[in-house]
């Protein structure tokens, strides 16, 4: 019998998972920094380039449960290369930018599109293949990596504008994408099986059954027999929220918000950064207590405390000296860390083997709620002249799902669809 390997390869898919899903998160976020010099170079209005963002959110969530689908039919690799090359291409070729709808199609639809296959729900698919034990906290891992993304890129971009233009930066964007998409065909497996390996915490291989259907008519059905439950709305409507106070508000709105109060681009981002390293802690340890703890109270505090830091905002820009950092500890504590328990009560409801598929339409949701608000703050801020009014909608929003999220699991009817047809 030969010898175990001393490092389970399911460690080294979740690493390339984790800087997979960095580029991505870094990639998707980059239009926020491109607002202002837009709005200097072309005259666009705010509203108009942020139609854009939000198509980009849209499709983020969109695609996820596709993407889930093809992943089962097509494999995580080849897609995820692919979307890759998509990101590229659109990033290299918004340098020839001249026109507002040229901004929508590259970095609202084919960035949203190759984005998308490399969201949460790929996080989750890995997550699910791979791990036997432990999966909150892994997923609380790949999670973080949205605010390491954040982290790594947006001061880099954010000096790259400022010393050689929005140009440099999107091609900086073309050329990291260009690059991870040939390492992810090396280095990412499917399964466990195709390296004769059990799941990590388990003690048997297990082949597990691929996948021969449409993917697109598999992942409807999963939308249909979703939407006759109670969990799925509830999951969905959650996340819904989830997204309109964080990627499509915050994400999006922060760096303008603070130019509106004399707040270079640099600094704002350096802000949003900061949120990025107590968002790693803070998702990091969500994983970990989600494996220990009621998911659904913990959604509870998460949504709750996120509300009264929204609410807080509008007056921490009075104090921006002080204030801004007490909202950036508190709020980035607190960013995405609704993911892992969201995945767990998911995968309670639907089962291990639907769950990637299911949270990708919950997902869907959430990137829904994400794109409203980014056009909707968007709009706000061009009528009102201030984001104000925004802020205090998301915070309230916040305080609705932290009552919505303690009726999950508590009705019969979820369990119904909990072994695929």
């Amino acid at each position: 019998m030969s010898a175990k390997p001393r490092l389970h390869y399911a460690y080294i898919v979740a690493a390339l998972a984790f800087l997979l899903l960095i580029a991505a998160a870094g990639v998707r976020s980059s239009p926020t920094m491109l607002i202002e010099p837009l709005q200097r170079e072309f005259h666009w209005t705010t509203a108009t380039i942020s139609a854009a963002i939000a198509v980009n959110l849209l499709l983020f969530g969109l695609i996820g449960p596709f993407a889930a689908g093809v992943f089962e039919r097509f494999g995580l690799r080849r897609t995820i290369a692919g979307a890759l090359a998509l990101m590229a291409v659109a990033a290299a070729a918004s340098v020839f930018m001249t026109q507002s709808w040229q901004f929508l199609l590259l970095w609202g639809g084919m960035v949203g599109v190759g984005a998308g296959s490399i969201s949460l729900v790929a996080g989750a698919t890995i997550v699910n293949r791979w791990f036997e034990t432990n999966r909150g906290t892994v997923m609380g891992i790949l999670t973080a990596s949205n605010a390491t993304g954040q982290l790594v890129f947006l001061p880099l971009f954010g000096i790259l504008i400022t010393r050689a233009g929005w140009r440099a930066e999107v091609l900086f964007i073309a050329a990291v994408c260009a690059l991870l998409a040939p390492l992810a065909l090396l280095v990412l497996r499917e399964y466990p099986s195709d390296m004769k390996l059990a799941m990590l915490g388990a003690s048997a291989v297990v082949t597990p059954e691929r996948s021969t259907g449409n993917p697109f008519l598999n992942t409807l059905r999963a939308l249909r027999d979703g939407l006759r439950t109670r969990d799925f709305w509830l999951l969905g409507g959650s996340f819904f929220i989830c997204g309109a106070s964080t990627n499509g508000l915050i994400g999006t709105h922060l760096v303008p918000a603070c130019g509106d109060h004399g707040i270079p681009e640099v600094q704002a981002a350096g802000l949003l950064a900061a949120m990025g390293v107590f968002d790693l802690i803070g998702t990091t340890a969500s994983g970990w207590l989600s494996d220990r703890y009621s998911a659904r109270w913990l959604l509870f505090w998460y949504y709750g405390l996120r509300g009264l830091s929204l609410m807080y905002l509008p007056s921490a820009f009075g104090i921006a000296s002080i204030g801004l950092p007490i909202f950036a500890v508190f709020y980035g504590l607190d960013w995405i860390a609704t993911v892992p328990p969201t995945l767990k009560l998911t995968t309670n409801a639907f089962g291990r083997l639907r769950a990637p598929m299911m949270f990708g339409w919950i997902f869907t949701g959430h990137q829904l709620g994400a794109s409203l608000i980014a056009f909707g703050a968007g709009l706000i801020r061009t009528e009102s002249g201030s984001y104000d009014s925004a802020f205090i909608i998301s915070g309230v929003l916040c305080m609705i799902a932290a009552v919505m999220v303690l009726f999950v699991g508590r009705t019969s009817a979820a369990p119904a669809v909990a072994v695929p047809a």
